[in-house]
């Protein structure tokens, strides 16, 4: 395979979808129910617009693609790319400006690249393994928060309840991609999602972020979270800025009733 940018490849990407996709921010058009993807969930015309250009960009390079509606590509390469066109397409749709482009490089199941462009305020993170997580080309490490001063995004269904009265704030952004880039930055401490739902395409790209920024990402059982080259399976998330809180994460999963 040709010697690739993927840098390059990512921004440009992200800038193409950006340029199709804004116009319909916010607008009925958007959530319109244009088929399903791989999971059996809905697929909306701006998520299918957005994968049409992310494919037709992605297919002449020959690389294997995984992607939320269309599921997973094998064209023989060593390379797979994981994308998410559009993260927090139900924010986008309703008109709340935290959504973002998601995409991952792996080569055999080695990250070689990640990166996520969060569209409304122009952010680019970027993960490059072994030399850092960036935004807009400057580094960025997670913070270490005070005691009881700790912001957490927390997606429960009813679980590990405790957790949200030890620590100051709890947010739920709806777009996983965002909020790990912003773990990485330092505007959260942890990210947690136990309703057995995400998937890799999600969180492919905000997982490198984050770990290269500092950050620790585990199971609910706080083992290494594995990433895994597919579009259908959920996983839990716990991803956090300090062993401590990863502490208090999981002596709350254990002490569930």
């Amino acid at each position: 395979m040709m010697e690739v940018i993927w840098s390059e490849v990512a921004l440009s990407l992200a800038k193409d979808i950006e340029k199709a996709v804004i116009p319909l921010f916010g607008t009925k058009k958007a959530a319109e129910v244009v088929g399903e993807n791989v999971s059996g969930d809905t697929t909306e015309y701006v998520d299918k617009v957005s994968e049409d250009i992310a494919l037709s960009r992605l297919n002449p390079l020959g690389v294997n693609v995984v992607s939320e509606e269309i599921g997973f590509v094998d064209n023989g390469s060593d390379y797979t790319v994981i994308i998410d066109p559009i993260d927090g397409s139900y924010n986008f749709t309703s008109g709340i400006p935290i959504f973002a482009f998601s995409f991952a490089v792996f080569k055999n199941e080695k990250p070689v690249y990640g990166a996520v462009y969060e569209f409304i305020p122009g952010k680019f993170y970027e993960a490059i393994p072994g030399k850092g997580a960036f935004m807009n080309g400057k580094p960025i490490r997670v913070r270490k928060p005070e005691r009881g001063k700790e912001a957490l995004s927390f997606y429960t269904r009813g679980r590990c309840m405790g957790l949200i009265g030890r620590v100051k704030r709890v947010r739920v952004l709806g777009a996983i991609a965002v909020e790990l880039t912003y773990l990485a930055k330092g505007a959260l401490d942890g990210v947690i999602d136990i309703r057995n739902y995400v998937r890799p395409t999600d969180i492919a790209a905000g997982v490198l972020i984050a770990r290269e920024a500092g950050a620790i990402v585990t199971d609910e059982r706080g083992r290494d979270l594995r990433l895994k080259l597919s579009a259908s399976e959920k996983t839990n998330i716990i991803a956090v800025s300090e062993r401590y809180l990863l502490n208090m994460v999981l002596e709350e999963l254990e002490n569930e009733p």
